[in-house]
């Protein structure tokens, strides 16, 4: 079997979902590597870009350059001895069909509203450039493979999926100091976790915030938008903007919420529910697109559309004795159903042997 080389890229990028995707599949990837379960792996990254938790991959830096010309320019040949793995979206092109990549969704084709005309101008012809090289895609969920096939017109059979994992966010102690910087009591607000990207429909939950507060609860909302790459529709009108929130914040915060509140229209995956599932946390979500996928029964489920069907479900939530408890005993056996170690043993199993795409 030949060597796989990661595109370390996602190294020097802000963390935000399809980063934590990257970290965690070569953290999970690592620990097997230690273990004596993977062949020859190395991460191949630009200048500068540091792993310090890797222990048993190696980090390999190439070139000067840095984002899109280090990808398309420096990484190809670096890699040309093996198996190109790309778990961030993008591939350099001249890598042609040795290679594979994981797309998250197919957000630039149908949510072109949550995106900057050139952010998804470029996702759109890099993604149907890479089908035409022979590149293997990957994605996160049946419901993703099935829009991808759609729009990259491949026969959904040959794209392998490769679900996430939940565990990471227990790897930091909780830091509670988030809940009094911000005044909220143990409780006594609902969370959500989300930019304010058109697709994440934050501002649906602006008809919650006013239920909270007839009730003496807040709305609490975690996430920064990244200007560059999404478009916004606004956030929820009445919330606590929380901002960027590290790890050990954010595990506080599910673990002493009310609920998570999750009312995207379109997720790839959606890991925000499934933290807060293990975490303890209720969740109550949209039921669309990938989200039922990863909840199964363990969530809340209300229409994305429909204001009045949000506050019905939280009308449920708070007069239904033991509804609550369920629903985090239900979200904790859920989300340990889905480990970044089963993740990474999906991955291997899906790249070697490697078939190549077929046109449908």
């Amino acid at each position: 079997m030949s060597p796989i080389a990661i595109n370390g890229r996602f190294l020097t990028q802000q963390l935000t979902g399809v980063q934590r995707v990257a970290t965690e599949l070569v953290r999970a990837l690592d620990a097997l590597a230690v273990e004596g379960h993977t062949r020859d792996i190395r991460v191949v990254a630009p200048s500068g870009a540091a792993a310090p938790w890797l222990m048993k991959i190696a980090l390999v830096h190439v070139g000067t350059r840095g984002g899109q010309a280090w990808e398309q320019l420096s990484l190809p040949g670096a890699a040309r001895d093996a198996l190109l793995l790309n778990l961030g979206n993008t591939a350099p092109l001249r890598a042609g069909g040795r290679q594979a990549v994981l797309i998250h969704d197919a957000g630039v084709f149908d949510t072109p509203e949550s995106y900057s005309l050139a952010f998804r101008t470029w996702y759109r012809l890099l993604h149907r450039a890479l089908v035409a090289r022979g590149a293997r895609i990957l994605t996160v969920s049946a419901f993703s493979r099935g829009r991808l096939a759609h729009h990259l017109r491949l026969d959904a059979a040959t794209i392998g999926i490769v679900p996430e994992g939940a565990e990471h966010i227990l790897r930091e102690p909780a830091d509670m100091s988030v809940l009094d910087r911000h005044a909220l009591l143990e409780g006594g607000y609902a969370l959500a976790v989300g930019t304010g990207a058109a697709h994440k429909n934050l501002a649906l939950l602006s008809a919650a915030a006013g239920w909270l507060a007839a009730r003496g609860r807040r709305l609490a909302v975690a996430g920064a938008r990244d200007a560059g790459v999404f478009a916004g529709a606004g956030g929820a009108a009445g919330a606590i903007a929380l901002g960027r929130v590290s790890d050990a914040e954010l595990r506080a915060l599910y673990a002493h919420a009310a609920c998570l509140l999750f009312p995207s229209r379109y997720e790839g995956f959606g890991l925000p529910p499934l933290e807060a599932m293990a975490c303890g946390c209720p969740v109550v979500a949209a039921r669309a697109a990938s989200v039922p996928e990863v909840c199964g029964e363990a969530a809340l489920w209300f229409d994305a559309a429909s204001p009045e069907s949000l506050i019905a479900a939280l009308d449920r939530l708070h007069d239904s004795p033991g509804l609550a408890d369920q629903l985090r005993a239900d979200g904790l056996a859920r989300a340990g159903t889905f480990t970044w170690r089963r993740a990474a043993e999906t991955l291997l199993a899906l790249v070697q042997p490697m078939p190549h795409p077929v046109p449908a």
